[in-house]
C-alpha cells in the first residue's frame, strides 16, 4: 500500500452522503433565497422607482389658470404657454386638452361628468432644464405677469416626502439582503459542523489512507454545494413566481408611478445569479469551518 497524499475519485465521494434532500439545510437555505430574492427585488425596484420619479417628475411643474370667466381663463392660458415657451430654462410646454383633464377628473366625478358648466382650471404641464429655486422664481414671475389668477404647483416639493419613503425603504431593503447573507453563512457553519461531528469516523480513516485536511474539505465542501445549489434554485423558483404574480398586479392597478417601479432586464439578471453567489458562499463558509475544526481535531 502507498503511502501519501493522493486525489480521490468517485468512489471516494461516497464515503461521505451527498445531495440528501431530506436533511434540513437544503430546505432551510430555500427559504433563505427565497427571502433574499424578495428583498433584493424590493430594494431593485424601489431604486428603479426613485430614478425615474427624479427623472420624470422631479423638474416638472404644474400650472393652472383658475380664472371663473372662460374667456378670460382661455386668454390667460395661452398667454401663459407662450410667455412659458420663451423661458430659457423651461425645456417643454403642454397644455392639457378637454380629454386629458376629462380622464383625470373621471375617478371623481365619474364618465362624462365634466360640464361645460364646470369651472375647470387650465392646466399646463412644463418641464424645467433643470429644478432649482431660481429657475422655479422665474417660471412664475413669468406665468404671473401674463395670467393674475394662476398657480405654480412644483411637482418635486410634493413627492419630496416620497421620495425619502421610497429611499429609506430601498436601504431596508438592502439591510434585509445583507441580513439574509449573514444568516445563510451562519447556517452552512453549523450545518459543516454537524457533519464534521456525524462523520468523525470517517475522517479519521480517510487520515489514515493519507488525505490532507484540504482533500477532506473538499468532500464537505461538495456535498455542501449540493445541497446549496438545490435550495437556491428552489427559493429562486418560488421568489420568481411570486414577482411575476405582484407585477400582474401592479400593472392591473395602472398606476404610472408603481409602473415605474417595473425592473429592467439587468435586475432580473442579478436577481437570477443571487442562486450561484449563494453557492459559491456557502463553499467558502463550509471551507473554512471545515479546515479550522479539522486543525483543533489533529
Amino acid at each position: 500500500m502507498k503511502f501519501g497524499a493522493r486525489r480521490f475519485g468517485a468512489a471516494d465521494r461516497r464515503l461521505l452522503p451527498e445531495g440528501r434532500l431530506a436533511g434540513p439545510m437544503p430546505w432551510v437555505i430555500a427559504i433563505m433565497m427565497f427571502l433574499t430574492v424578495l428583498a433584493a427585488a424590493a430594494g431593485l425596484r424601489l431604486g428603479a422607482a426613485a430614478s425615474s420619479l427624479g427623472a420624470n417628475i422631479g423638474n416638472r411643474v404644474t400650472v393652472q389658470v383658475i380664472q371663473p370667466n372662460p374667456d378670460l381663463r382661455e386668454a390667460e392660458a395661452v398667454a401663459a404657454v407662450a410667455a412659458l415657451g420663451r423661458q430659457s430654462g423651461v425645456r417643454s410646454v403642454r397644455r392639457l386638452d378637454a380629454e386629458e383633464m376629462q380622464r383625470l377628473l373621471e375617478p371623481w366625478l365619474g364618465a362624462g361628468g365634466l360640464d361645460a358648466d364646470i369651472p375647470v382650471p387650465a392646466m399646463i404641464d412644463v418641464s424645467l432644464a433643470e429644478s432649482t429655486p431660481q429657475a422655479l422664481q422665474a417660471v412664475r414671475a413669468a406665468v404671473v405677469a401674463v395670467a393674475p389668477s394662476a398657480r405654480v404647483d412644483d411637482n418635486g416639493q410634493w413627492l419630496a416626502p416620497i421620495a425619502r419613503l421610497i429611499g429609506a425603504l430601498k436601504w431596508l431593503a438592502g439591510g434585509l439582503v445583507l441580513l439574509m447573507i449573514a444568516a445563510t453563512g451562519a447556517t452552512v457553519v453549523l450545518a459543516a459542523r454537524a457533519a464534521l461531528d456525524t462523520h468523525r469516523g470517517t475522517i479519521e480513516v480517510l487520515h489514515l489512507m493519507g488525505a490532507t485536511d484540504i482533500q477532506v474539505a473538499r468532500l464537505f465542501q461538495r456535498r455542501i454545494a449540493l445541497d446549496a445549489l438545490f435550495g437556491g434554485a428552489v427559493g429562486l423558483l418560488l421568489a420568481g413566481l411570486v414577482l411575476l404574480l405582484i407585477g400582474n398586479r401592479i400593472a392591473a392597478l395602472g398606476s404610472e408611478m408603481l409602473g415605474a417601479s417595473e425592473m429592467p432586464l439587468g435586475s432580473w439578471l442579478a436577481l437570477i445569479a443571487l442562486p450561484a453567489f449563494g453557492v459559491m458562499l456557502a463553499m467558502l463558509v463550509a471551507r473554512l469551518t471545515i479546515l479550522r475544526a479539522l486543525g483543533r481535531m489533529l
